[in-house]
């Protein structure tokens, strides 16, 4: 892996990532901290392209709708039905993608 460093970015940032409820999730929000990401995209490597700082690929993103920064009307969707997600930390983000509630059990 030390010849693929961005397959070893990946494997590491795989690792890293957990199921996170929204009480927990909550205060990183508050701080403005949290990127939402579309359902079917791939969080890792969401996760890979912030970590190298890949802006032209996060711009095309944005501009998509396929990532974008959490707002408080997502805030008040995700506490009413106590969401829980999937998310990674890039610091200073916090990558989430929201799990369908029929398996947040």
């Amino acid at each position: 892996m030390k010849d693929h460093p961005e397959a070893l970015l990946h494997a590491k940032l795989n690792c890293e990532t957990g199921r996170l409820h929204w009480r927990e999730l909550e205060r990183h929000f508050a701080r403005g901290a949290v990127v939402k990401v579309a359902p079917g995209m791939d969080l890792v490597e969401v996760a890979v392209r912030f970590a190298q700082d890949d802006k032209p690929t996060i711009e095309a993103w944005l501009e998509a709708g396929r990532i974008d920064r959490a707002a408080t009307e997502d805030a008040v969707v995700w506490q009413g039905r106590q969401s829980v997600f999937w998310a990674v930390v890039v610091a200073p983000w916090v990558l989430v993608q929201e799990i369908a509630p029929a398996q947040n059990d």
